[in-house]
């Protein structure tokens, strides 16, 4: 028992410092509660499907994971099938009362893509009035699709990378 308390507390502070960071990086005055990860996907254009993921203060959310059938968007609009999970997905929480501040609102939406699927992130959180109520990064795959490569898309901001082998 005392191991495994050790572990726990080890896991624990460990995930505690990769949230500062994620804080630090992304220029968030708190340590987000709430992360939502959103990507799309499809089988040559069809079966297109949007996910998101959700990670909270002590780790990954798995009963809050969703996945959206896209039925509007065109074949392979990789652009029109991440707004219509958005506009789905926050249309729905502010339908329910879920609004900014409540414990199921994101503080951090991290989006698969780059500039372009950051943009259209961007339009549908304005048109529906909560772009002041999120922090909004796009993530683009590095050469060779190689983890830990990546480059980070934030609204006004010059896109970056982080250090190879960062443990953020």
């Amino acid at each position: 028992a005392k191991r495994a308390l050790e572990q726990h507390l080890a896991h624990s502070a460990t995930r505690l410092a990769l949230r500062q960071g994620v804080a630090d990086i992304f220029g968030l005055e708190e340590l987000p509660e709430r992360i939502e990860v959103y990507d799309n996907s499809h089988i040559s254009g069809d079966k297109m499907v949007g996910a998101m993921i959700v990670e909270g203060k002590d780790g990954f959310v798995k009963n809050a994971y969703r996945t959206f059938n896209i039925n509007r968007a065109d074949k392979s609009d990789d652009y029109g099938m991440m707004r219509e999970v958005l506009l789905r997905r926050f249309k729905r929480a502010l339908k329910e009362g879920n609004s900014p501040g409540n414990a199921g609102w994101p503080d951090l939406l991290l989006i698969d893509g780059g500039r372009g699927q950051l943009n259209v992130c961007k339009e549908v959180l304005e048109e529906l009035g909560i772009i002041d109520a999120l922090t909004i990064v796009g993530i683009a795959k590095g050469p060779d699709r190689d983890a830990g490569r990546e480059k980070f898309f934030m609204p006004g901001c010059e896109e970056f990378q982080l250090p190879v082998n960062d443990p953020v």
